[in-house]
């Protein structure tokens, strides 16, 4: 199969790109770095033609909220129009988990709009909602951040590395259109205040991260449960012990 990753050279693209060569399948790395355009729609015709599936792993550059909006609403539209015309069978896109619960933060209305013109577009679709990647955690304590002082919730996540993310979305490409949700989710359940802490320690970081209640996510208040499944999801193998230990330099 010819298979498009929109994004194919960020973290989770590149990744996916490898792994759906390594399975005997022609992968296109689609970027504007490679000529594609998703905002403009330049490249998109070209890049399409012949595919049976494109997958969307693409992110916003800016997470204000009008840029992000724009970002996701004229992408999405550009390519599932690009999508339509060139006959393609299959339209997969990563979202993340607890998205219809954040309504407060500009990122994840974007993520809404974005969700809605798949679902609305009338081609076969697969959405790939996942948790918080492991590689994020040095932007969540950083966006967090004021000065030395971290402030974020107690609330539960459920971390996932970019590699178990990168197979979930390959074998998502490679099975049939759900025409709905799929969630995936890392191994082990932390408290997000006390996994960031955690992870600060393993960069030898010595600030400390206060958990508060009222702490804001990405513009969002959270509850207990709104970053983690509320029901059957594909968890990933590696844990984060795991993931820390490969960060770590050679000695």
């Amino acid at each position: 199969m010819k298979i498009v990753v929109i994004g194919g050279t960020g973290l989770i693209g590149s990744k996916l790109v490898n792994i759906l060569r390594e399975r005997g399948h022609e992968a296109l790395a689609a970027s504007p770095n490679s000529g594609v355009n998703t905002m403009t729609g330049a490249g998109l015709d070209a890049a399409l033609a012949g595919a049976d599936v494109v997958v969307d792993v693409a992110n916003s550059p800016s997470f204000a909220d009008d840029a992000v909006m724009e970002f996701f609403t004229t992408s999405g539209r550009n390519l599932l129009a690009a999508a339509a015309r060139a006959g393609v069978k299959h339209h997969v896109a990563l979202s993340v988990v607890g998205t219809d619960r954040l309504a407060d933060s500009g990122y994840f209305r974007a993520k809404i709009a974005q969700e809605k013109l798949i679902r609305e577009s009338g081609l076969p679709y697969t959405i790939v909602r996942s948790t918080q990647f492991f590689e994020f955690l040095g932007g969540i304590a950083a966006s967090a951040a004021q000065g030395d002082a971290i402030a974020l919730s107690p609330a539960f996540v459920q971390p996932i590395s970019s590699d178990d993310v990168a197979i979930a979305m390959a074998d998502a490409a490679l099975g049939p259109p759900v025409n709905g949700i799929v969630e995936i989710a890392g191994p082990d359940r932390f408290r997000l205040a006390e996994l960031v802490q955690q992870y600060l320690a393993a960069k030898n970081d010595p600030r400390t991260v206060r958990a508060d209640v009222h702490a804001l996510y990405f513009g969002a208040e959270l509850k207990e449960d709104t970053l983690v499944p509320h029901g059957k999801a594909r968890l990933g193998t590696v844990t984060l012990k795991n993931w820390l230990q490969a960060q770590a330099p050679a000695r």
